[in-house]
């Protein structure tokens, strides 16, 4: 086990972190309102009873960009994980599928799958999750077959009580960077850095927020509301989910 300096971690924060905030403003510059709509349930914001078009926009709009960035920075997350555990550990990304890190501890091999939360499946993906820890346990035993083989469902933020989850371990929040580092304060360390430049990239980000405001609820008007400015619900539906629709 090496040591990694809080100097190492904060640099690569904040070389990575503008990746994140790019990202962010690029995404929702690409962004057509029409694409919005079909990836999202229209009978959600009826049963609200949502009638106004720069109501029902904004909120589609901040469901879709939420989305987005639990994607994004989740991404950014696993980049650091895997960068502190390749300083301490001698880690690196796995090549096997559904595995994000593979490193060595105290003669065990473990294969990490980094997650940004702890709910973050349904049970058709844990068991692709399982599968997928099965998969890489067995071309390391072939490879290895002394090996003693872990699997690590780790997760980035939150808790889990119960970590023995049979055919793997879930690691959340501190004991998931703990374990990671070997540092148990680390879960804290990170926070400063992600700050860097935050209130700038922020600010640009929010101006294309309010390009995108202020020309989404025309283009839903004229296309989804009648002549007294009613929204037309058949026709969102239709737009959404008829077979005829493209």
């Amino acid at each position: 086990m090496k040591l990694i300096t809080q100097h190492e971690i904060t640099k690569y924060v904040e070389d990575h972190i503008q990746s994140f905030h790019q990202r962010r403003i690029e995404s929702l510059q690409k962004l057509k309102l029409m694409d919005v709509i079909k990836r999202k349930n229209p009978y959600l914001f009826k049963a609200k009873d949502i009638n106004c078009a720069s109501d029902f926009v904004k909120k589609i709009l901040d469901a879709r960009l939420s989305s987005q960035e639990e994607t994004i920075f989740g991404d950014f997350l696993e980049g650091l994980a895997i960068f502190i555990n390749t300083k301490v550990f001698d880690g690196h990304k796995s090549s096997a599928e559904g595995i994000d890190l593979e490193f060595e501890k105290d003669n065990i091999r473990y294969i990490v799958s980094i997650k940004s939360g702890p709910n973050w499946g349904n049970s058709s993906q844990i068991s692709k999750l399982k599968d997928n820890f099965r998969k890489a346990k067995r071309i390391i035993g072939t490879n290895q077959s002394a090996i003693n083989v872990v699997a690590i469902n780790g997760c980035c933020y939150g808790k889990s009580r119960n970590h023995d989850k049979g055919e793997y371990l879930k690691y959340c929040g501190q004991t998931f960077w703990e374990f990671i580092s070997g540092d148990s304060n680390l879960y804290t360390e990170i926070i400063e850095p992600l700050g860097h430049q935050a209130k700038e990239r922020n600010e640009q980000f929010k101006m294309e927020y309010d390009n995108v405001i202020n020309k989404f609820p025309g283009e839903f008007i004229s296309r989804f509301c009648d002549n007294n400015g009613q929204i037309l619900w058949d026709e969102v539906i239709k737009f959404n989910s008829s077979d005829k629709t493209s």
